[in-house]
């Protein structure tokens, strides 16, 4: 693998795996159309959102410190925060049990760009879907171990490449009428633990990987972390802002070119 193709794969990852337009989709037809493209497994991909998944670390610090405080704490605010502790847990147990029983199946899905790009025109609908009927109620800050049940099961079906996971898991959150800051909080928070899970089960591909590679691994790894970093402020905005169309009009874009083209 090149310098190029690695740190260009790490922009784009750190790109869509916050935007909510699938960055495992939109990995799979960029290294479907890279023709000196190789990787060992699925490792430079884990890696990749290893790289994103630092970012959401260094950009949520506070909540993340203050949940992990709040476990020894005994003052009014770490009652609130041990309860996110309990959703997070709840969320990552259906993620967990769809991944370990299904990878086979979906880790072959990535070599069908067909599958990715209609799956892409899922993740649009979703976003749209979402958007629409938020506008419709009064939104509420606080979750329930329902609300986690439900997007952590989400999250799980989101493996599949071409259903975004950022964008899915925050739809089925603002269809259950939570906010959108929260919901796109609790999202990112309950994905660390699944890409950890996900980077523990891909350390056996490192035998196959040659060791001048892996300097382009890590230099990819790098570049979906910094661009990570940009794009959760984007989000956060752009939530707040109510534009998630957006994001779904580019969503099938893509998904009917990437059919007709491929």
């Amino acid at each position: 693998m090149s310098y190029f193709d690695a740190i260009f794969l790490g922009i784009l990852q750190g790109a869509t795996e916050f935007l909510p337009v699938s960055s495992s989709g939109h990995l799979v037809l960029a290294q479907h159309l890279l023709a000196d493209f190789e990787q060992s497994g699925v490792l430079f991909d884990v890696l990749l959102h290893i790289g994103t998944m630092v970012a959401v670390a260094i950009y949520f610090w506070s909540d993340l410190t203050g949940l992990t405080s709040s476990l020894w704490r005994r003052d009014e605010a770490s009652k609130q925060q041990r309860f996110m502790v309990w959703l997070l847990i709840a969320g990552s147990v259906p993620t967990a049990v769809i991944g370990l029983l299904f990878k086979d199946f979906f880790i072959g899905l990535f070599e069908r760009p067909a599958i990715v790009c209609s799956m892409l025109l899922v993740t649009g609908s979703l976003l749209w879907l979402a958007e629409r009927l938020r506008n419709r109620e009064p939104s509420r800050k606080k979750m329930t171990f329902i609300d986690a049940i439900v997007v952590g099961t989400v999250q799980g079906c989101a493996i599949i490449p071409g259903i975004s996971r950022s964008g899915s898991t925050i739809a089925a959150l603002l269809l259950r009428g939570v906010d959108g800051e929260t919901a796109a909080r609790f999202s990112f928070l309950l994905a660390m633990p699944a890409v950890f899970g996900a980077a523990l089960l891909s350390l056996k591909d490192l035998d196959y990987v040659a060791s001048g590679t892996l300097v382009p691994y890590l230099a990819g790894t790098i570049a979906s972390m910094i661009t990570g970093l940009f794009c959760i402020h984007l989000l956060m905005g752009v939530i707040r802002r109510r534009r998630l169309h957006w994001f779904a009009i580019y969503c099938w874009v893509v998904g009917i070119a990437g059919l007709i083209l491929l």
